[in-house]
């Protein structure tokens, strides 16, 4: 990463203005060509801020002159653009752990944004099976979608905090200090997310609906062992290809609760505890089976892998999850695996997403606290089951 010449920053301030240059350094940010660690807030500060080597010197202890007051003192200082770098600097540091890698159920949930603030009625429609016939001359057509359907999702709830950058930080060049703080923040903030979307594709019992499939006013658990669907297989243990086809064959048997008719699900992903790592990488990943020779008479047969290359998913907090009792469903086995597409069967409804809010400058904090600058990073959301019918879960017992 280039280094950051903090003399030429000052001479870009003063020739293009401070919103050109917020802009331009904001976009380097938001490209990643500057890291946040690139940077230092006791440099940015000196230029940024108006008299900035003057005000970073009034501000650190023991360093301040005559002068210097009477510099900062003549007016109110303008911390604006320090600041908006700052704020830049925060999120991108927040997103970053945000947004990681290690939260794999996040990733592969779709986000869908809802102005409703306590839950969102979503309508459907209900086919009539085989309307999509020859229509005779002079003939009307079959109407499509005349019966109710719809589901209710969770309401969402909104999840934040503020960071702030205090005037130790900016007189001793605490930068990493902030960042970290951000990046915790925002790790813990995405392990939250991640811990309620994997409750809700678990279908882990809890007293709120967010588990919860609510379908035509009725609230179901996702995974049914009866009607109104059935996806779930019990004593299934993920042992070989055969035990991905007794999945399947649930998928074979789902029907449309409307018309009876299949429901054409093409499973994209395998999920299962870290324990099953192995067994799932060698299943899915084999070259060949072999079947046969148990005695001279009995041909061997070798064929292709029958399975497909689903994506693996081994996640320890699932594996977490599932031996949670607190408020958990207890009838869950160590080895429960699960099949099936998590974009059609699961949502993150949204509110708004991730915004960042920068406090007014020169606010009472800054007086009674020494804080200089505050950014609050928040986001309104709730995971939700839009259609369990495109997910299989199979138990060991």
């Amino acid at each position: 990463m280039p280094a950051i010449s903090y003399s030429e920053l000052k001479r870009q301030y003063e020739l293009n203005g401070p919103q050109r240059t917020v802009r331009h350094l904001s976009e380097a940010i938001r490209t990643k060509a500057l890291r946040p660690e690139d940077f230092s807030l006791t440099d940015l500060a000196e230029a940024l801020v108006p008299n900035g080597r003057d005000w970073v010197r009034f501000i650190t202890p023991g360093r301040k002159s005559s002068m210097d007051v009477i510099n900062i003192m003549e007016g109110v200082v303008d911390t604006s653009s320090f600041s908006n770098i700052t704020g830049q600097l925060v999120f991108s540091a927040f997103l970053d752990e945000y947004r990681s890698p290690d939260f794999m159920f996040s990733a592969l949930v779709k986000e869908i944004p809802t102005n409703f603030p306590d839950g969102e009625k979503i309508p459907g429609v209900g086919g009539l099976g085989n309307v999509s016939e020859q229509v005779d001359e002079g003939q009307p057509y079959q109407q499509f979608g005349v019966s109710e359907d719809y589901i209710e999702t969770p309401a969402p709830k909104k999840y934040g905090f503020i960071v702030p950058v205090t005037r130790e930080a900016i007189a001793f060049d605490r930068t990493n200090l902030v960042l970290k703080r951000a990046r915790d923040g925002g790790y813990y903030a995405g392990y939250r997310k991640e811990v309620a979307i994997i409750d809700t594709f678990i279908g882990k019992t809890a007293s709120s609906d967010n588990t919860k499939y609510k379908w035509k006013g009725t609230s179901y658990a996702p995974y049914q062992l009866t009607t109104p669907w059935i996806n779930q297989k019990a004593s299934n243990e993920l042992t070989d290809y055969t035990d991905i086809d007794n999945a399947l064959q649930l998928f074979a048997d789902m029907t449309d609760p409307n018309t009876s008719l299949p429901i054409l699900v093409t499973p994209t992903h395998l999920f299962v505890e870290p324990v099953n790592t192995y067994a799932a990488r060698r299943i899915v990943n084999s070259a060949e089976i072999r079947q046969g020779a148990v005695s001279a008479t009995v041909p061997l047969t070798l064929s292709a892998n029958p399975v497909d290359n689903y994506t693996i998913v081994a996640s320890a907090v699932l594996a977490a999850r599932h031996a949670s009792t607190a408020g958990g469903d207890t009838s869950i086995a160590t080895k429960t695996w699960y099949l099936g597409d998590p974009k059609r069967a699961f949502a993150y409804m949204v509110n708004w997403g991730l915004e960042t809010m920068q406090a007014p400058p020169n606010s009472e904090a800054e007086f009674t606290s020494d804080i200089v600058a505050r950014f609050k990073v928040s986001e309104r959301g709730t995971p939700a089951v839009l259609d369990p019918r495109y997910m299989v879960k199979s138990l060991v017992a």
